[in-house]
């Protein structure tokens, strides 16, 4: 009980500094990361022991068996020891009984986040990494969005947890957000699973931690942690088809050269045509926060710069040069940015 007291106390001291890094595991807002960080204090803490006994005994040797001037019994030899099993029995029992309470520590954490049941309240998520982005579906709210997550905050007294279920499109990926929970890998032909459930709202960055090609270090993670009323107002927005008349008569013809081009090919635009599965689901492109997966924020200036030439944001991005003229090009920005 001391022990676990000492470590809250240390959890609380080092999340009350400000200043964090956006991905900084000091400062976990999850159960799954809350446990990660007090396996690692733990982990630190033996570490750090260890170190502190070696350095001290290192420094006695170093002080106690010194050069020393000449003496009358310098030539004589120092007594010769071959062995003590003091010695040999502390050297083997300490290192075993260490490892015995790490793979203890470490099994009840995998065990206590694993094994966890699901409430029915749960979130359902279904994540696919692709190259370079996150496709997120929301199975029984009939959402399809892509590269920025959002779901509710967890009430530790009413839990409501957001159960992922991943998978992978193309090649190895991992879904990491520091602040939430440990790394998960998203494997092709696979499904792996893990929860969250963030207690505080705000936004938490993260990053594919599996190297999946040109674009990894872009490939970026952002969960948005709604309140109740926030998520509530972010699925009605979504759960809407994307709008075919506009006030703009930009965005209105836009609608038409994105209709006409290869865009519906790769891209879904509910209530439209568009229904392609390859590239992001663009139907409400126009309400996030960023782009190319975190890569750039949401701008006209942006979006059409990706849209003429997705490499000058992303070398190496699946998407090609749409080599449209300018005037099509301002026209499907608008399209696009309207699409709220």
């Amino acid at each position: 009980m001391l022990a676990g007291q000492v470590w809250l106390s240390v959890a609380s001291t080092i999340q009350s500094v400000p200043g964090h890094e956006p991905t900084s595991i000091f400062a976990p807002q999850a159960t799954p990361a809350q446990s990660i960080f007090g396996l690692s204090m733990l982990v630190l803490a033996i570490v750090l022991a260890i170190f502190l006994v070696v350095s001290v005994l290192l420094l006695y040797v170093l002080l106690r068996f010194r050069a020393r001037p000449a003496s009358p019994d310098a030539t004589q030899e120092p007594a010769q020891i071959y062995g003590s099993n003091q010695i040999e029995l502390s050297w083997t029992v300490i290192p075993v009984l260490i490892v015995v309470i790490l793979f203890l520590a470490t099994a009840r954490v995998i065990f206590s986040t694993e094994a966890s049941p699901k409430p029915a309240e749960a979130l359902d998520v279904t994540v696919i990494g692709h190259q370079f982005w996150w496709e997120y579906r929301y199975p029984k709210l009939g959402i399809v969005t892509a590269n920025e997550l959002h779901i509710p905050v967890s009430d530790p007294k009413h839990p409501t947890p957001s159960y992922l279920t991943m998978s992978s499109a193309d090649v190895d990926h991992s879904f990491w957000v520091p602040r939430l929970a440990g790394k998960m890998d998203l494997i092709p032909n696979k499904v792996n699973t893990m929860w969250i459930d963030p207690q505080a709202p705000g936004l938490y960055l993260g990053q594919c931690a599996q190297y999946c090609g040109a674009q990894h270090a872009k490939m970026l993670l952002r969960v948005y942690a709604d309140t109740p009323a926030e998520f509530a107002a972010w699925v009605s927005r979504q759960q809407k088809p994307a709008l075919t008349s506009f006030s703009d008569a930009n965005a209105t013809a836009g609608e038409a050269v994105f209709q006409h081009n290869a865009c519906i090919s790769c891209h879904t635009v509910a209530g439209t045509v568009a229904n392609g599965r390859f590239g992001p689901d663009l139907t409400h492109v126009g309400s996030r926060a960023t782009i190319a997966s975190g890569a750039v924020p949401n701008t006209p200036a942006n979006i059409r710069a990706f849209v003429n030439n997705p490499a000058y944001f992303k070398p190496g991005a699946l998407m090609p040069p749409m080599h449209l003229n300018d005037r099509d090009l301002d026209l499907v920005t608008a399209y696009l940015t309207s699409l709220k």
